[in-house]
């Protein structure tokens, strides 16, 4: 489910046009932190973490081990990618948790140090032979923080959806689905 889709849903409060619609910032984060779509989206974020953690533990070192030099050095530098993404990712939410839990008022979480940067997404993983799994993982994390990357600029920044980028991570979900049939 996309966050058009999570937004337009009936459990999710209509926090996100609340924002645009001149409201306080804070009051817009404090009612986010609280909502099932946090906890959804926590949840998410949090799970897609310990996923990718045991991947690169287990099955994941063993899979590099069996690569070839370049493919190795490949394998290493997406790792970094993938987790430096899924860190980002869980910054945001525990910033939002804090707010939540009364361990951060929502304006300071309002500040620009908080805020997501643009993503910055590759067409394709730089090498082909890449074992799928973490593929499969870098497409995940790339779509779940275009999700959060959606609800800070739309919070924090009152940005529309008709004025936010398109997608590039759907154009790679398209791709895995015409190459492997969905």
């Amino acid at each position: 489910m996309c966050v058009v889709e999570l937004m337009a849903s009936d459990d999710a409060p209509d926090l996100l046009s609340d924002a645009s619609a001149g409201r306080p910032r804070a009051a817009v984060v404090r009612e986010f932190a609280a909502s099932e779509l946090f906890d959804r989206t926590f949840k998410d974020g949090m799970e897609l973490v310990e996923e990718v953690a045991a991947y690169l533990d287990g099955d994941g070192r063993r899979d590099s081990k069996l690569l070839s030099r370049a493919t190795a050095l490949a394998y290493a530098g997406e790792s970094m990618k993938l987790t430096t993404r899924l860190m980002q990712i869980a910054s945001w939410l525990l910033v939002q948790r804090a707010v939540r839990e009364g361990d951060m008022a929502a304006e300071a979480a309002c500040e620009p140090r908080y805020r997501l940067a643009d993503a910055k997404t590759q067409a394709e993983p730089t090498n082909p032979e890449l074992p799928i799994a973490l593929v499969e993982y870098l497409v995940r994390a790339e779509k779940l923080y275009g999700r959060v990357l959606y609800l800070d600029r739309r919070m924090y920044l009152g940005e529309d959806a008709e004025s936010a980028p398109a997608n590039p991570v759907q154009s790679q979900l398209d791709r895995l689905t015409a190459a492997f049939g969905g």
